[in-house]
């Protein structure tokens, strides 16, 4: 059954990757609850808290995105590729904070980097920034001018 409202086949895409982000989010804040129950201090560890936290930001993030693929004027792909960036990036931060909650390793991911910590840091700058600036352009470009 398709919806009463027509979308992009990118802003589907989009909306998918929001709901998954978000079902991630509702699993990680099981983690998080029955590792407070079972803490003498009833807390999860500090990357269990931040990875549900960032998944639920992350998943709205990802709806305000949709929202930008649907409006904007570029083709679907130009769209697709660049959400899809700023959502590899979202992921791969979630991700992360994941593994670091898992191994109980660090309670600061930045007091000891591991290598290529910069380097992929300034390109989770450079994917979400400009992720989302070629989709803000093409909202202005579409709706704007």
């Amino acid at each position: 059954m398709r919806s009463a409202v027509p979308l992009g086949d990118d802003t589907i895409v989009v909306l998918l990757l929001a709901g998954l982000i978000f079902m991630a989010a509702l699993v990680l804040g099981v983690w998080k609850y029955r590792q407070m129950i079972h803490s003498e201090r009833h807390r999860a560890h500090p990357y269990v808290d931040i990875a549900h936290r960032a998944a639920l930001l992350y998943s709205f993030a990802t709806l305000l995105i949709a929202v930008f693929v649907e409006l904007s004027g570029w083709p679907e792909a130009v769209d697709l590729v660049a959400a899809g960036v700023v959502v590899v990036f979202f992921v791969a931060a979630i991700v992360s904070y994941v593994l670091h909650g898992w191994r109980r390793d660090t309670g600061n991911q930045f007091r000891h980097p591991v290598r290529g910590t910069t380097a992929f840091m300034a390109a989770l700058i450079v994917g979400e920034i400009g992720g989302f600036a070629v989709l803000l352009a093409g909202f202005v470009q579409a709706q704007l001018l």
